[in-house]
């Protein structure tokens, strides 16, 4: 008869032989932590690539955006469609406008939104015609609100506040009037005088289809001519 003590001995021993692993199990679970460890590389690598992916994609989504962003409120192009800026611009060019600078001068070409012509009445008050071009043209700011326009069509010359402007980039000399106006005018507030440099046929402020521009109708500057590239650069 085993003694107690011989008895947890045995035991003991048993349970120290059951848990010691054999060489079999030692391979065994090597195996399955290598496949655990491949599988979660594997995860790893998907996840990476799938946060790589849409990295990606959210870069692109913002550069679309900035973009839109841009030539919504910023800048945008248009091209020239006709002779009437001949010599400065020509059929077909295709300029870079800004719509950021707000602040016009005197010789600064726009791209103007021409939905109706806006006339004077007798008393200097602004009268709108619904017979405007109804679209987009580009044009060179002569004169801005409050001052005074005057046209000596005998000598082709254009008066600003009673100075004759010196005009090199016309083609002719301004003798053709259109009867939008009596001159001398003075442009009421919020309104801007503009003429094509192809004064013997521009379509511009003396046409009572165009009249007074709006500011509001002043889609922005011309920066540059972009194409053709033959031309590529600042007009003026």
């Amino acid at each position: 008869m085993e003694s107690p003590n011989e008895t947890t001995q045995n035991a003991a021993e048993l349970t120290e032989t059951a848990a010691e692993p054999t060489g079999a199990d030692t391979l065994q679970n090597a195996a399955e932590t290598g496949a655990a460890a491949q599988n979660t590389g594997a995860a790893e690598q998907g996840g990476s690539f799938f946060g790589d992916l849409m990295d990606l994609l959210e870069s692109v989504l913002v550069s679309v955006f900035v973009v839109m962003l841009m030539l919504t409120y910023l800048i945008c192009t248009a091209d020239v469609d006709g002779t009437s800026m001949l010599p400065t611009l020509t059929d077909k060019d295709r300029l870079l406008v800004t719509r950021l600078d707000k602040e016009y001068e005197r010789g600064d070409i726009l791209i103007l939104d021409v939905e109706n012509a806006n006339l004077l009445d007798d008393s200097g008050n602004v009268v709108t015609r619904d017979a405007g071009f109804h679209k987009r043209i580009v044009k060179r700011l002569i004169a801005t609100a409050g001052q005074e326009v005057n046209i000596d069509f005998a000598e082709g010359i254009v008066y600003v506040d009673g100075q004759a402007l010196d005009e090199p980039y016309t083609s002719s000399l301004t003798t053709r009037d259109e009867y939008a106006f009596t001159y001398p005018i003075t442009v009421p507030e919020g309104y801007v005088f503009v003429l094509g440099d192809n004064r013997h046929i521009s379509k511009d402020s003396r046409s009572d289809e165009v009249g007074l521009i709006p500011e509001s109708g002043i889609v922005g500057k011309v920066l540059l001519r972009i194409s053709p590239l033959r031309s590529f650069g600042t007009v003026g």
